[in-house]
């Protein structure tokens, strides 16, 4: 399964790098969609993959017992999935607007051009 995660992991990282290094402004917000994926995905696989093993504590028992699948991981993706939608939220408006304004989806066109 970690093959697999792996290989996903690469594809999307290329991916996004491939998305970010065009000069779209909308393939930009692609690429860094891209990435955070990735990221999240590569702390998930660090976390050890673990199957039906929930990070419970069973009733009567004041630890965890092993096998137990590690909740950190977890916890982190969940924070990162908020923060990278609050983040790409506000740069499609940002883009959006820029848009609006000039008419232009090009970086080169967009940096020469004057508002």
């Amino acid at each position: 399964m970690e093959i697999v995660l792996a290989i996903v992991i690469g594809v999307l990282y290329g991916a996004g790098v491939y998305m970010i290094l065009r000069r779209s402004l909308f393939k930009l917000i692609l690429g860094l969609s891209l990435l955070g994926h990735a990221s999240n995905l590569v702390i998930f696989t660090v976390g050890r993959l673990t199957r039906n093993a929930p990070p419970l504590i069973p009733e009567g028992a004041y630890t965890l017992a092993a096998p137990y699948s590690d909740p950190l991981p977890q916890a982190l993706i969940l924070t990162a999935i908020v923060i990278g939608f609050g983040v790409q939220a506000f740069a499609i408006v940002l883009i959006k607007r820029a848009h609006r304004i000039t008419r232009v989806d090009d970086f080169d066109v967009l940096s020469t051009q004057q508002v």
